[in-house]
């Protein structure tokens, strides 16, 4: 048997538990901890993560049976006797996976890491680029195979 309350004020009462007491990185959307921008350009997939505050050394990128898996690790920074008045920025690990095409080259994949921003470079396989493909004229006669 499946139940479901239809009470506005359990609904309503959800929303401001969720808004108020966010799980690390969700903020309503999947890794909003580490956002992404895809860019695809002529040969290659450009991935851009927003990682302000995090040092270089403090990412890794792996890739696995085709998933690409960004991990990063901010950490809170805070002297002796600092008393937090407000707290909005997100703190600790965070991890963003993404299935790739098999149309991409994981062994080539580029990264950068300027201004906060993790930029990883992937390039298109060969076989997946656009080509053109010559077509032979209708009158053209061809000439068949004896037999």
């Amino acid at each position: 048997m499946y139940l479901t309350t239809l009470d506005p004020i359990s609904r309503d009462f959800d929303r401001m538990v969720r808004r108020a007491f966010p799980t690390a990185g969700s903020f309503g959307s999947a890794g909003a901890g580490l956002p992404m921008d895809t860019i695809r350009r002529d040969g290659e997939v450009v991935l851009r993560f927003d990682v302000p505050g995090v040092a270089p050394e403090k990412l890794e990128v792996t890739v696995d049976k085709g998933v690409l898996t960004v991990s990063a690790t901010r950490d809170e920074e805070r002297a002796e006797g600092d008393s937090p008045v407000v707290r909005e920025r997100l703190f600790g690990s965070f991890t963003r996976r993404v299935r790739l095409s098999d149309t991409l080259d994981a062994d080539g994949i580029e990264a950068s890491h300027d201004g906060g921003v993790l930029e990883l470079r992937i390039p298109v396989r060969e076989a997946a680029k656009p080509r053109k493909i010559e077509i032979s004229g209708v009158g053209e006669a061809k000439e068949l195979p004896a037999e």
